[in-house]
C-alpha cells in the first residue's frame, strides 16, 4: 500500500481520537477517559511523523522521549493541585516557544535547500514565529504574576497603547519586507539582511507578548489563561501549514477554538469585552475602588457556626482560591458529607472566574471525590438563593460581591455574581476584612446576614468537622 496513504489514514486517525478526547473532557465522568483518548491519539500522530522521516537520528528522539517523559512523571507528582494555573500557564508558553521553533527551523531548511518557497508558506512562517513568540513571552509573565513572582496587579503607564501600537505596527512592516522576499532566489546579501527581518520580528514579538500582559491583573487571570491557550494552539497550526503537516493543523485549530471559546465565557461571566480585559487594567491602584464601605462586621466562632449548620436543611459552598491557597478541598468535602449525613442538601455553587483559571474549582473538588452531581451552576441557584439556609464563601471574594449589582460606582458593576448576600445566613470563612484579588472592597462582610469565620479556610473548617463529630 501506498506510503503515503496510509501515514494519512494515520493522521486522519489521531484527529479523530483528538476530538473524541476533547468531547470528552467536557464531564468529570468521563475526563480521565478523554485524556487517555487525546494520548493515545498523539501517540499515533508522533510515530505516524516518525515513518515520514528518511534520516532519523534515533538517539535524539530517544533522548528527547525519556527526557519528556521524565519531566512529565516528575511535575504530575511533585507540582501541587494549587499550583496547576501555574503550570497550564507555563505549558501554554512551551507549546508557544516549540512552534516559534518550528518557524525558525524551517526557515533555515528552506533558505538552505534552495527550494522554491511560496508566498503561503513564507507568511505561514512569519505568523508561526510571531504568535509562538508573544504566546512564549506572555506565558511567562502570566506564570511570573500566578506565582507570585512579579507583582500581581495591572502594571499601567503612560501612552501604553501607543507604544503596543507602535510594535505592532513596527512587526507588520517587517512581517511585510519579510513575506515579499522569495526565500530561495536570495543573495547572501539579501538572505542576511532578511535574516535580520525575522529576528527584528522574533524579537518584537517577545516584547508585545509581556507588553499585552502586564497590564492585565490577576483578577483576570482565567482570561488571559484561556487567551494565551488559544494562541498556542493558532502557533501550533500555523507551524502545521509552515512543514505540512495535517494532524498538526487539526490539533492545533482545536486548541485555537477551544481557548477562544472558553475566552468569550469568561469574558460573558466578567461582563465584559475582550478588550476591556485587555487594556482596562482593571484592579490597579488607579481603577475606582467604589464607595469605601463601612459597617459592623459580625465575628462567629466555629462552635456558633456548627449550631447554625446543624440546624440547616439547606447549605451551598462557595469555593474560591482561598480555599486553593488553604488546600482546603478535602476538608469541605469531608464537611459536605456530614451536613449530608445530618439531613441537609448539599450542593457546590461555582462561578466561572472563581480561580486563577477556568475549571480551577472543579478540579480541586474532583481531587476530593466531591460528586459532580453536587456542582451547580449560579444561574442554578441564584433564583433559590432566598431558600437557602446557609451559604459558605470559602475564599471566594469577588464573585460573591453585591457591589456588582448595587454600586454603579464599583469596578464590578453589571457583572454576574453568586448572590449569597440573599440567603438567610452566610458564612464567610477569611482571613480579613481586606478585598480580593482585584481589589475591590467588598460589602457582603458587612450585611446584617453575614458572619465572618475569620482564619486559616483549612483550619476552620476542621474545627466545624471537629464539632459535627463530637
Amino acid at each position: 500500500m501506498n506510503p503515503q496513504l496510509i501515514r494519512g489514514l494515520g493522521y486522519i486517525t489521531a484527529s479523530i481520537f483528538f476530538i473524541f478526547g476533547l468531547k470528552m473532557l467536557s464531564s468529570q465522568a468521563t475526563a480521565r477517559r478523554g485524556n487517555r483518548v487525546s494520548a493515545v491519539g498523539m501517540l499515533i500522530a508522533v510515530v505516524t511523523t516518525l515513518t515520514a522521516m528518511e534520516d532519523i537520528r534515533w538517539f535524539w528522539i530517544v533522548f528527547g522521549a525519556v527526557l519528556g517523559c521524565v519531566v512529565g512523571v516528575l511535575a504530575a507528582r511533585l507540582v501541587k493541585m494549587t499550583a496547576m494555573p501555574e503550570m497550564v500557564g507555563l505549558f501554554n508558553g512551551f507549546g508557544g516557544l516549540a512552534s516559534l521553533l518550528v518557524g525558525w527551523s524551517e526557515y533555515h531548511g528552506k533558505w538552505a535547500a534552495a527550494d522554491p518557497v511560496s508566498l503561503f508558506t513564507t507568511v505561514a512562517i512569519f505568523l508561526t514565529v510571531l504568535i509562538g513568540a508573544m504566546t512564549f513571552s506572555g506565558s511567562l509573565v502570566a506564570y511570573g504574576k500566578l506565582s507570585a513572582l512579579i507583582d500581581g496587579r495591572p502594571i499601567l503607564y503612560k501612552k501604553q497603547n501607543l507604544v503596543n501600537a507602535f510594535v505592532l505596527g513596527a512587526i507588520a512592516a517587517l512581517g511585510i519586507l519579510f513575506c515579499a522576499q522569495k526565500l530561495d532566489q536570495l543573495s547572501s546579501g539579501g538572505s542576511a539582511l532578511v535574516y535580520l527581518e525575522l529576528i527584528g520580528i522574533i524579537a518584537l514579538a517577545l516584547v508585545l507578548g509581556v507588553l499585552s500582559t502586564i497590564p492585565i491583573g490577576g483578577a483576570d487571570m482565567p482570561v488571559v489563561i484561556c487567551l494565551l491557550n488559544s494562541y498556542s494552539g493558532l502557533a501550533a497550526c500555523a507551524a502545521g501549514f509552515v512543514i505540512g503537516n495535517n494532524v498538526l493543523i487539526v490539533s492545533g485549530s482545536l486548541v485555537g477554538a477551544s481557548g477562544l471559546i472558553l475566552t468569550r465565557i469568561m469574558c460573558k461571566a466578567m461582563n465584559r469585552s475582550l478588550a476591556n480585559v485587555l487594556f482596562s487594567g482593571f484592579g490597579s491602584a488607579t481603577s475606582a475602588k467604589g464607595a469605601g464601605y463601612q459597617g459592623q462586621a459580625n465575628p462567629i466562632a466555629p462552635a456558633d457556626a456548627y449550631l447554625i449548620l446543624e440546624a440547616a436543611h439547606n447549605v451551598v459552598f462557595v469555593p474560591g482560591y482561598g480555599m486553593a491557597a488553604a488546600q482546603a478541598q478535602h476538608v469541605v468535602r469531608e464537611l459536605g458529607e456530614l451536613l449530608h449525613d445530618n439531613g441537609a442538601e448539599v450542593r457546590y455553587c461555582i462561578h466561572p472566574v472563581a480561580g486563577r483559571m477556568p475549571g480551577h474549582m472543579n478540579v480541586l473538588l474532583a481531587e476530593a471525590n466531591v460528586p459532580y452531581e453536587m456542582l451547580v451552576e449560579p444561574q442554578d441557584v441564584n433564583p433559590t438563593m432566598e431558600m437557602v439556609d446557609v451559604a459558605i464563601v470559602i475564599g471566594a471574594n469577588d464573585v460573591v460581591n453585591p457591589a456588582a449589582k448595587e454600586d454603579q460606582t464599583s469596578p464590578l458593576w453589571g457583572m454576574p455574581i453568586i448572590e449569597v448576600d440573599r440567603a438567610r445566613t452566610c458564612i464567610v470563612l477569611k482571613r480579613s476584612l481586606n478585598p480580593g484579588f482585584a481589589g475591590v472592597d467588598n460589602p457582603l462582610f458587612f450585611k446584617d446576614n453575614t458572619r465572618m469565620l475569620f482564619g486559616d479556610a483549612k483550619a476552620s473548617i476542621a474545627s466545624l468537622v471537629s464539632e459535627f463529630k463530637q
